[in-house]
Parts: C-alpha cells; structure tokens; sequence
C-alpha cells in the first residue's frame, strides 16, 4: 500500500505540471496527501519539519545563484551580445545548423562549471534568435537546449564539474576523471542520437511549413540589427562565466581554508561556515557577477536605456523559477521519508547485476524524487557499499560504478515535475504541452545510453 500511495503522488503531481498547474501549489498538495494516507497524523510536522525546511534551503543556498543568472541573461539579451553571436553562428555553420550551435554553446558552458540553472538563462536569448532566423518552432528550443545542458556534458564526459560527477567520489573513492573511456563513449552516444532525434523533428516541422511561430511570451527585447557587435566580443562574458567559475572554485578554499569564520563586531557570536559546502555556488556567484560586468564594460550604452525594466522583468521571472524548483526540492525531500520509498529501494537491490542493479535504482529514485543530484545522493547513501561489495567480487572497476551512477542520475530525472525542466519552461515560455514530449525523447535517449555504457564494459572491458 505504501508503495502504491508514493507511486500515486508522484503520478498526481507528474500530471499537474504536465497540464500547466502551478507546482508551487501543487507540490505540497501532492506530498501532504501521501503523508495523509500514510500517517495521518504526521501531515503538519511533515509539511515543517521536511517540505518547508527543505524548500527554505534550497532557497537560501540558490537563489542567488537564479538572479544574477536572470540578470545575466537578460544583460546579454538587450546588449546586442545574443543577437550578434546567433548571427555569427548563422554565418558559420549556416542556419540548418542553429541546433547544433545551442547545443554546442549550452555544453560548452555545462562544462565549464556553469550551473545548468544558469544556463538556461544565459543562452535562451542566443537560442531565439538562433530558431527564429531559421524558422525553427520556437517549442523544440527546450529539447534542444535539454540536449547540451542535461545529458552528455553534464555527467557523462570525465572532468565534469557538475554535481552530478562530483556526488559518486565521495562513495567510491575515485575521481571526475573516472572512466575515460567509456564516459566520452556514452556521451558520444547521447549526442549522436540526439542530434539526429533533433534533426528529425526539425524537418518534419519544415515539411508542415510551421515556422517560428506567433504570439510567443518571454520573447527577447529586438535589437538594432546595425548596432550588432562582433562575434567574437558576444562570446566574450559567456568565456568570462565559464573560465572564472573554474579559477573561483581553485582559489575559495585557498583563501579561507576548509572552515571560515564570521565575526562582524566583538560582542557578536562568531558563526563557523563549511567552505567545501560553499565553493560551487561562491564560484558561480562570483563568476556570473564578472560576466555581468563584462558586458556592462562594453556594452552599457546599449544596454542602460532599458536597463530597469529589463531587470524587474528578470528578478520575476527567476523568483519564480527559483521557487518552482524549490517546491520540488521540498516534494523530493517527503518522498524520500515515505515507507513507500523504502520499500521501492528493498525491491530494486534484488536486481543481481550490478551495473544494471545501479543503474536501475539510480535513475528510478532519481525519477522519483524529481532531481538528479537527489537521487544519486539518496540511493549511493543507502546502497553504495553493496554496489562496491557486488563490484569487487564480479572484478568490476570502481570508476565504472562511477560513470554508471553519474549518468544515471541524469536520464529519468527529467520527469514533468522536475525542477530544471519547469524551469527551463518558464524560461522560454513555453508549456509542458507544448514542449515537453520532446524533452522525453531526449530523456528516454539519455537513460538507454547508461545500458549501452554497460553493454560496452561487459563487451570489451575497456573503462
């Protein structure tokens, strides 16, 4: 019964975000009710105690992160910088190929340390200029920007500095370099099917002569065609974001140490910070502070003139987005405490080979629970020691166990109620109806690349 009830929340909630109600109301409605049929009494601690002390964290450690990410993005959009770039992208490779140029930019940044969040921000206003110039439906941007962002850059190449990469060294002892061999495999996978899943789709698109489309929301500010500065000077703050998020993250804990200390007067109770629980988002709040001065450094003509109103339009959308993202956060947390998703993890160790054992478990709680990171965490938590005792004794490397896990985490993650999709929706304004089928196609290409990462190991043993 307890594993019937989490499935039913989880579906509830699946189904309200696909049909375009909101999740901040939704969220806890979905997860009080399966603590109502589970425990009745424990409704209002779990609504305190796990939904609202999770949402609140979440919060306090991202949002930061979600509005100088918004405010970059929108900087970037009325400086001319997206429109120029797009055009010089256009110009290179042509404009058959503005797919293939937001995905490449979107990895780039993936895998330059910028949070997939942020992402989302900085390269949407590239991406509408991108389609609109090709006449490519503005619903298959998500997908496509799903492709760069979510899939093989963020956990499958080796060196990743996603979280995603970062999670399985602390359980397995090995590094973001772990499988060097099968990772760059995988990812090639990934990228190859979903470029072709892209191209497909465009074309049919092109045979029904539908265009851009209409009556878009969130549409980027236009921008004087004569007033479009190099390329190459476009692509300047995104180099800033990316190279300066690597630079922050080596140098914060040289210069605090493992532990900082805040003292603001004598008579104040000095407060002790975790850095190692800080420096991603210190880096990436550093960098995105930079690359927001880059382009006001070059670009604050064009961009003071519409400066205030584009930054209110920002801040709403980002609080929005942040909070969406953090009522799942809240929702993943009281799932994570039912009975039921104890007993949906008891069922999925009974699975004896380990790879696939991993694989399965890890992308089923990460599909639960709506977050990759989440998963991951939660099922290495309670399961990492079996998978490396059943690793050990079938003479399995623990860099595979690595590899495996990481881009498990990232295929049933991007569920309808997962924080970054509905993020990345709200973004680009665009409904889960509109867009969404898309994104699962490159989700059901994500997962089914974890099973070929596998069948590679087993086949010819390289890692």
């Amino acid at each position: 019964m307890s594993v019937t009830v989490s499935l039913l929340a989880l579906a509830f909630l699946m189904l309200a975000a696909y049909r375009g109600y909101s999740v901040i109301l939704f969220a806890p409605v979905a997860a009080l009710g399966a603590v109502l049929l589970t425990m009745p009494g424990a409704v209002l601690p779990a609504y305190s105690a796990l939904f609202m002390e999770n949402m609140a964290t979440f919060v306090r450690n991202y949002f930061p992160v979600f509005m100088l990410g918004a405010i970059f993005g929108k900087v970037i959009e009325l400086s001319g910088f997206a429109k120029a770039l797009a055009a010089g992208i256009s110009r290179v490779a042509g404009s058959g190929q503005a797919m293939l140029g937001v995905v490449v930019i979107c990895a780039l940044m993936v895998y330059g340390g910028v949070s997939v969040f942020v992402v989302g921000f900085a390269v949407y206003p590239f991406a509408a200029e991108l389609f609109r110039a090709a006449s490519i439906p503005k619903r298959l941007i998500p997908a496509t920007m799903s492709l760069g962002s979510f899939t093989f850059a963020m956990d499958a190449l080796p060196g990743s500095p996603q979280i995603q990469n970062i999670i399985p060294t602390t359980f397995f002892g090995t590094t973001t370099m772990a499988a060097p061999i099968l990772g760059p495999i995988g990812g090639v996978c990934i990228f190859a099917a979903g470029m072709a899943y892209l191209e497909w789709r465009r074309r049919a698109a092109a045979s029904e002569h539908e265009g851009y489309g209409r009556v878009h929301i969130n549409e980027p500010e236009p921008v004087d065609a004569h007033a479009l500065v190099s390329p190459i000077l476009a692509c300047l703050p995104l180099a800033v974001v990316a190279t300066a998020n690597i630079l922050f993250t080596l140098l914060i804990p040289r210069w605090y140490g493992a532990t900082a200390t805040l003292a603001l007067t004598a008579a104040a109770k000095p407060l002790l910070l975790d850095v190692s629980r800080q420096v991603g988002i210190w880096a990436v709040e550093a960098a995105l502070v930079l690359g927001i001065a880059t382009v006001a450094i070059f670009a604050w003509t064009r961009v003071a003139a519409t400066f205030v109103a584009g930054t209110h339009t920002a801040i709403t959308g980002c609080l929005l987005a942040s909070i969406n993202t953090a009522s799942e956060f809240g929702f993943g947390a009281v799932m994570a405490a039912l009975p039921g998703f104890a007993a949906i993890q008891a069922t999925l160790q009974t699975i004896s080979n380990p790879l696939v054992n991993e694989a399965v478990t890890v992308t089923t709680l990460a599909g639960m629970t709506g977050s990759a990171s989440g998963g991951l965490s939660i099922a290495l938590a309670a399961m990492a020691d079996q998978f490396k005792a059943s690793a050990l004794a079938a003479h399995i490397p623990l860099d595979v166990l690595h590899r495996v896990a990481a881009m498990a985490a990232g295929g049933m993650d991007t569920l309808p109620h997962n924080g970054a999709i509905i993020t990345l929706l709200a973004i680009t304004g665009l409904t889960h109806r509109q867009s969404y089928g898309d994104i699962f196609a490159i989700t059901c290409i994500k997962t089914s690349a974890v099973f070929v990462v596998i069948a590679v190991y087993y086949l010819t043993g390289i890692v």
